[in-house]
Order: structure tokens, then C-alpha cells, then sequence
């Protein structure tokens, strides 16, 4: 086994040393890190926001639907917001130095952007995943220098993230329990970026923001923005087949677990992770994967580009929601966002034959919305079954639940 030295916040010097500077020469320690800072900073600036886009469905008669899209990122999706969060984060907490070597537990998304900023500050990068994550994603780590160890069950990506960072004395990133605290959900975040974007449109302030959840950091984000902002948006989380998300929202408790891993690559969890913060979601619904995959293909049919799985979770949620409104009467806005390139699922959610060994139906369900995005009639296959909602209860309420009254 090769040992490779790496510098950690527990063996650097008491007193900086001198060491090889990113661009030749040598340099502090300490300058080493305002240099790195400096390099995310100034992706961040030379990166424009991303568009929010608006698409008319002839059924849905006074609901305007927006998308985030986040796929246009330099990595491809949602997750490069919250990689450079996690990698500042370890710079200004004092645990990532010259040659720390950085290690993640990931399904993909996540790895391949955390490997791009590895890139950047010239540090190696490690990504523990799953050995169903899409080689396409496998292929785009390994483009931007970074390694790829894999695990047969999603559960085991923790333990070994761990250990691997513990080897190299480098640092294990945690995404699932660190990204909720390293995002500044007060400014400079996707929510910002949203209602920013919505001002000038004709319903400026959404009904509901959709968001589907993975390790809970941007649900936890936007909450709290809706919040600090004094917004009267609600939010929607969305949870999958084989998550425990769903549960532990509806139950109040931490304890759920699924010994399955999610199909839906970017979402769903098999346990409650830190990051996930059910207080700040108003309503949560739980959606089968078929309709979720369903509404990955009807999504892209009508746009110029592919979407991925967590993308469709998200629509489905955000159908569900556009048909209560028709239901009241209502009109208004919605928001979701589209996390990532469909194009990284050519081998599995745009695959007849993965499908098939899945023994995932899609038919019926893109029959379904595509008949509710036409004439507003929603009705899912079998009278809905596979579909759970669950709305938060008021401080009051839980506050006697906890009581025990």
C-alpha cells in the first residue's frame, strides 16, 4: 500500500514552514490558504448566475412553473454551489493545508465538483461512491484528478470515507452532516438567487419552491432564507423510493433506516442525515421512482436538453403541488430546480433495458402528467398508490407531541 504524506490540521507545525507554493516558489502556509481562498473566490466571480427559465403548460391555466438551472454550472449541476462551500469551509476552519488530501462520500454529483475544486488548489482528491453511481460521472471525477473508490450498498460510503481519510491523515469533507452549517443560507445562495430572479415576474412570490433531498442542505438553505427574507413561500421537500426522509419527517424521528439504496441517484439517503433539517419544510411527499423517472422523460421532451432523476423527483413534486392549486382555484407561481445534466444517466433513466431490470414501469405515469401538463387532470395510475404526503406540524403541536400530552 502506498502511504502518501499529507499535511492535516493536527501535524502541521506549531510555527508555518515553508512549502512549494501553488504556482512555484515557495510561500507560508498561511498565504497557501488566503492563495486557495482566493482561487474560490474567484471562480465564484467568473461563474454568472444561473437562469431561472419559465415553461408554459397549457393545463396548468394560471400557475406559472419556473426551473433553476443549475446544470449549467462549471461541474454540471446543483452540487458545485455546495462544494465550494464545503472545501471553503475546511480552508477557513484551519483543516485543509499544502497537500491535505480530500475525501468524500458521494453518489456522484457532489464528487465530481468537490474533484474539480481539488483541481484548482492543487490537492488530491478521493471519492468513495457506490458501485451502481453512472460511469459518466465516474469518468467526469477522474477527468478533474480525482480517484474513485467504490462500495457495493450506499450505507457503506460513510465508514469507508473515513477510514480512507484516516489513512491518508487527510480530511473526509462529510457533505451529509457539513453542508447545512457551511452554506450561508443568509446570502449569496440559491434561494437568493431565486427571488432575486422572480422579482420582476408576474406572481414574484412563490405559492411553493420543490426541492427534492439528498444530504438536506439546500432544503435547509432555502427554509431558512424563506424565513430570514420574511417570505410567505412554503417548501416542498420531496423524498424517493428506498429514503428514509419521508419517515422521519412525518414520524419527528432521527431513528429511520433502509438497508436499500435509492435509485435515484443525487436524492434519497438510507438514514437521516445531520444536514437535514425537517423544521424548516412545510409539506413533504414521498413519490415512487417510477413517476420520478416518468417525469425525468416527460420533462425532457419538452426542453432542449436531458434532465436528470433527482430533476424529475422534483417535477413530480411540483405537478402535485400545481394540482392542489388548481383544486382551490388558486393561481400563482411555483419554483423548482433542475439539479443536473441528463446526460450522465444515458445508461440507466433514458435505458429501456435498465428499466426492465429494475422492473420499473414509466408508461402509465408519463400518460399521467402528460395529461395533467395538457388539460390540468391529474390522476396518477392506481388511484395514486406510491404517493405519501405529509405536512409539518405547527410549533404548538409539536411542542405537545413532545410533551407527551
Amino acid at each position: 500500500m502506498t502511504i502518501i504524506q499529507v499535511a492535516t490540521a493536527r501535524n502541521l507545525p506549531a510555527e508555518p514552514k515553508r512549502v512549494l507554493g501553488l504556482f512555484g516558489g515557495e510561500i507560508a502556509e498561511q498565504e497557501w490558504v488566503r492563495n486557495a481562498v482566493d482561487i474560490l473566490e474567484a471562480d465564484a466571480r467568473r461563474s454568472a448566475d444561473t437562469h431561472l427559465f419559465k415553461l408554459r403548460f397549457p393545463g396548468l391555466d394560471g400557475i406559472d412553473v419556473y426551473f433553476k438551472d443549475e446544470s449549467t454550472h462549471p461541474t454540471g449541476s446543483l452540487k458545485h454551489r455546495m462544494a465550494r462551500s464545503l472545501i471553503m469551509f475546511g480552508l477557513c476552519n484551519g483543516l485543509i493545508g499544502p497537500g491535505t488530501a480530500l475525501v468524500e462520500a458521494s453518489s456522484g454529483s457532489t464528487a465530481v465538483s468537490e474533484a474539480y475544486f481539488a483541481e484548482l488548489l492543487g490537492l488530491p482528491f478521493i471519492a468513495v461512491v457506490p458501485r451502481s453511481t453512472s460511469r459518466q460521472k465516474v469518468t467526469a471525477i477522474e477527468r478533474f484528478g480525482g480517484r474513485c473508490h467504490f462500495v457495493d450498498r450506499s450505507s457503506e460510503v460513510y465508514g469507508a470515507a473515513q477510514m480512507i481519510a484516516a489513512d491518508l491523515g487527510g480530511l473526509y469533507l462529510d457533505q451529509f452532516t457539513y453542508a447545512e452549517r457551511a452554506i450561508d443560507w443568509r446570502t449569496g445562495n440559491i434561494a437568493e438567487s431565486i427571488f432575486k430572479q422572480m422579482a420582476g415576474e408576474r406572481h414574484p412570490v412563490p405559492e411553493w419552491i420543490v426541492m427534492s433531498t439528498g444530504t438536506g442542505g439546500t432544503s435547509a438553505t432555502i427554509g431558512r432564507y424563506i424565513r430570514f427574507s420574511r417570505q410567505k413561500t412554503r417548501l416542498c421537500g420531496v423524498d424517493v423510493e428506498n429514503s428514509c426522509f419521508f419517515e422521519a419527517y412525518k414520524s419527528s424521528s432521527r431513528t429511520a433506516n433502509c438497508i436499500r439504496g435509492s435509485r435515484i441517484e443525487g436524492v434519497g439517503r438510507p438514514r437521516v442525515e445531520p444536514s437535514f433539517v425537517p423544521s424548516v419544510i412545510d409539506q413533504m411527499m414521498r413519490v415512487p421512482d417510477a413517476a420520478s423517472i416518468a417525469a425525468t422523460r416527460v420533462l425532457t421532451s419538452r426542453l432542449s436538453h436531458r434532465v436528470g432523476g433527482s430533476t424529475g423527483a422534483n417535477f413530480i413534486g411540483l405537478c402535485w403541488c400545481a394540482a392542489a392549486m388548481l383544486r382551490e382555484g388558486l393561481s400563482g407561481s411555483l419554483v423548482t430546480v433542475l439539479c443536473d445534466d441528463g446526460e450522465r444517466y444515458s445508461d440507466t433513466y433514458y435505458n429501456d433495458d435498465w428499466l426492465k431490470e429494475q422492473d420499473i414501469v414509466i408508461a402509465p405515469y408519463v400518460a399521467a402528467i402528460e395529461r395533467f401538463l395538457d388539460s390540468g387532470v391529474f390522476e396518477m395510475p392506481a388511484d395514486g398508490a406510491g404517493f405519501e404526503c405529509a405536512s409539518r406540524p405547527t410549533p404548538r403541536a409539536r411542542n405537545a407531541s413532545e410533551d407527551g400530552v
